[in-house]
């Protein structure tokens, strides 16, 4: 066994923040990595030392800080060189302690055709596929085509008819090439009613392979993860250790090491489970599993690494509490799923709940990184126990600035369909709208914040609802909508007021609330023949020339924004009278790209 006394973590945000914190917890140094644009990041500031590296994903340049900084190990959170397995290969040749699989299981399990080879040879069910060289006349559609390499809903397509498919499989490859720098893509049957379920395994050097219990992970907007909980619910005993089992036994093949999470899709329909992929690395949502299993699964990797068996066996483990966890991401729910940027000028997480992030009033959020900015966690003796105090904390979460899906998740966590164990399936997002709240009461309270802050007090100008021969007149602030003062103001109210606006969190929403008299002096509305950026990002690909004839909904061009691509459509038949895009181009939110001429 190696003692671990310095650790780097190859990473940035919450996930190198969550590292330092068990570190601290056993007295191991700690190292951070950042670039230009991180140099005073709250990831930094929570390291003892810090090395700047031009890019996270440059593996020699990781490599050097941990060698500079003295480093004995390296955790590489996820995303970036996580599962990489040249990167993880050049550590331990170094010397280096790696918190996490073997080059050798990450080459076999992280990528999704290898792994599927794997689980087929283990026994484990997998889910029909095609192979890319079969005519596409005779695929069962619908078909998911998805990307052979990384996860995270980066370079997946669902598709409905043969003559889709070229533009999905162009579509995946570009995503999967952008995010990991490998374009394979395999093909397989599309599941209308599935379930995402996870099991989390940890593994030791002794050969010694254990499960932490069940994942649901159904709740996905576009194949990205958005709500999490631990234990899934809705399964029977035997679904459950039959899922148990498979997992250990897959494991157990590979001969696995540190933590690892084997993904299912179980088909609500007929009950049948099928192997999708291994992440060879922590998941974002392994706070859920830490609450449910009650360990601490950073500080069981660490152990591992340094060549310590497992504390427990199988039969050791106890499991607790029912725990959600909610992902706070920079985007407008409530349009389109759009990522956000701009500077997050308050930022207040709740107090009743475990909170994982790397946010902070007056960070600037940018585009050039994934745009989750935290995780609310919660737990229960049951689940709805567990779901009324994600509902409460997200109540008690604010970020004003930039849009985020707070609110969002507050609606869903609050609906109906989600108080059902295990009635939300991996599409159920994109068949259904959660409806944007009311803005009224919002309005109301902002109507408060305003009058108390500006309205006169006293003198002949203050407004007392005074009237001749009849009831006192109402006080009116006029906004967007006149609006009625509340008669109080919530006592979790985050708001900024000024003259001329009123910008607040109520239920997770944010709101901003402008006086008619400031917003004349916005500027007039973009024209309908102007196609705008709804996001900032870049311009992967301009389609049309100036002069050029274009049909309604055809395609003029693709922005990119964290790893989402967005494609914008002619308003209608015309001609394209200007393109004020090229490929590559850096984008701002509402950058005029082009302009069409109705016909």
């Amino acid at each position: 066994m190696a003692m671990i006394t310095t650790l780097l973590v190859a990473n940035r945000g919450e996930i190198a923040r969550r590292v330092f914190r068990t570190c601290r917890d056993l007295g191991i140094r700690t190292v951070a990595v950042h670039t230009d644009l991180d140099a005073d990041a709250l990831h930094v500031r929570d390291a003892d030392a810090a090395v700047r590296v031009p890019s996270y994903l440059d593996a020699d340049a990781v490599l050097a800080a941990a060698k500079e900084a003295g480093a004995d190990a390296i955790h590489p959170g996820y995303g970036f060189l996580s599962e990489n397995a040249g990167f993880a290969r050049a550590v331990t040749d170094a010397g280096i302690a790696w918190v996490g699989p073997t080059p050798e299981v990450i080459e076999q399990m992280g990528r999704k055709d290898a792994a599927r080879d794997l689980a087929v040879a283990a026994g484990v069910p997998v889910v029909p596929s095609y192979a890319l060289d079969e005519d596409p006349a005779t695929f069962a559609y619908p078909v998911l085509v998805k990307a052979a390499a990384g996860g995270g809903g980066k370079g997946m397509r669902v598709v409905r008819s043969a003559a889709e498919l070229p533009d999905g499989i162009a579509a995946a490859k570009r995503e999967a090439a952008s995010a990991f720098g490998d374009d394979t893509i395999l093909i397989e049957k599309y599941v209308e009613r599935g379930r995402h379920i996870e099991v989390q395994v940890l593994g030791d050097s002794h050969g010694h392979v254990v499960h932490l219990g069940t994942r649901e992970c159904s709740v996905q907007r576009r194949h990205q993860k958005v709500i999490e909980e631990a234990p899934a619910p809705a399964l029977d005993d035997d679904l459950r250790e039959r899922l148990h089992q498979s997992a250990v036994a897959l494991g157990s093949s590979v001969g696995y090491v540190n933590a690892g999470t084997i993904e299912y899709l179980l088909d609500a329909t007929t009950g049948d489970f099928y192997f999708l992929e291994m992440n060879t690395r922590l998941q974002v949502e392994h706070p859920v599993s830490e609450l449910h299993a009650g360990v601490d699964l950073v500080e069981l990797q660490i152990a591992v690494a340094a060549g310590d068996p497992l504390p427990f066996d199988q039969s050791g483990l106890r499991f607790y509490d029912h725990a959600i966890e909610a992902r706070i991401y920079a985007e407008d729910a409530f349009g389109g799923f759009l990522p956000q940027a701009g500077a997050a000028s308050v930022v207040h997480w709740p107090e009743a709940a475990r909170v994982d992030h790397a946010l902070e009033s007056g960070q600037v959020v940018s585009t050039s990184y994934d745009p989750m900015l935290g995780k609310v966690i919660v737990s229960g003796r049951d689940r709805e126990t567990a779901r009324r105090r994600l509902v409460a904390a997200l109540d008690d979460t604010a970020i004003l600035g930039l849009t985020t899906n707070t609110g969002f998740l507050r609606a869903l966590a609050a609906g109906d369909e989600f108080t059902v164990p295990g009635g939300i399936d991996t599409a159920w997002l994109d068949r259904h709208d959660i409806p944007p709240p009311d803005p009224a009461e919002a309005r109301e309270i902002a109507a408060r914040l305003w009058l108390d802050a500006f309205a006169p007090q006293a003198g002949p100008f203050a407004a007392d609802g005074f009237r001749m021969s009849a009831s006192s007149a109402p006080v009116v602030v006029g906004f967007d909508e006149p609006a009625t003062p509340a008669a109080r103001v919530p006592v979790d109210t985050v708001a900024r007021v000024t003259v001329h606006q009123v910008e607040l969190a109520h239920h997770g929403q944010r709101y901003v609330f402008v006086r008619p008299d400031a917003a004349a002096d916005h500027g007039a509305a973009a024209v309908d023949d102007t196609v705008t950026s709804p996001m900032p990002g870049t311009v992967l690909d301009v389609r049309v020339a100036e002069g050029e004839q274009v049909t309604e909904g055809q395609v003029l061009g693709v922005v990119e924004a964290m790893k989402m691509e967005l494609a914008l459509k002619a308003p209608y038949d015309g001609v394209v009278a200007r393109v004020g895009a090229s490929t590559g181009q850096q984008v701002a939110l509402g950058a005029e790209l082009f302009v069409v001429e109705e016909s």
